[in-house]
């Protein structure tokens, strides 16, 4: 049979088409392997997260380490950044909830604490020990220490907002030391 343009010769090889599996199999491998990877990594943190939520719900006084920003949030206790020494400790019960946190701060971020929360240091009263002797004992804070400058205020909100009162221990002037109880009514 005479060859043809139309009738393909048989010993001819196909036009060479390259083939780009490796190409192929990691764009496979990456649409595969990201998302599980990203699925992974979700999973621990959301585990951490939820140990973390475990062990603030256990503890039965003091936890150093900073509050959560919802709970800051809250409580309108927001804790400047670079505080140091920062505990909290939240209480709820079926009438309300409380938070109690303590930090040293300087001060000019006691100052913008102080006005986040909305207040001013002209709020505070020297000699003022705004926290209930109940309300310290109950996360071991003592404001007897003789030679301590404390002020205090409580913080009233209107509405469904918590109410706060607030001690600053300012014997070191440069790094005042706060303490805060916050009690939010349902």
């Amino acid at each position: 049979m005479p060859h043809t343009d139309e009738t393909p010769d048989p010993h001819e090889r196909p036009p060479h088409r390259p083939r780009h599996r490796g190409f192929v199999l990691l764009i496979v491998v990456l649409l595969i392997a990201l998302p599980g990877g990203y699925l992974v990594q979700s999973a621990f943190q959301s585990r951490e997260s939820g140990k973390d939520k475990e062990r603030a719900a256990a503890a039965t006084s003091l936890t150093y380490a900073r509050p959560p920003k919802v709970n800051q949030r809250i409580y309108n206790v927001p804790v400047p950044l670079f505080a140091t020494r920062v505990a909290f400790y939240e209480e709820n019960s079926w009438g309300k909830s409380r938070m109690w946190v303590e930090f040293r701060t300087s001060q000019k971020k006691l100052t913008e604490f102080l006005h986040e929360m909305g207040t001013t240091r002209k709020s505070l009263h020297k000699g003022r020990i705004a926290i209930t002797g109940k309300q310290a004992r109950e996360v071991g804070w003592r404001f007897d220490e003789p030679g301590h400058r404390y002020s205090g205020l409580v913080h009233h909100e209107s509405g469904s907002k918590p109410d706060t009162a607030l001690v600053v221990d300012s014997t070191y002037a440069k790094r005042p030391h706060v303490y805060a109880v916050s009690t939010a009514k349902p």
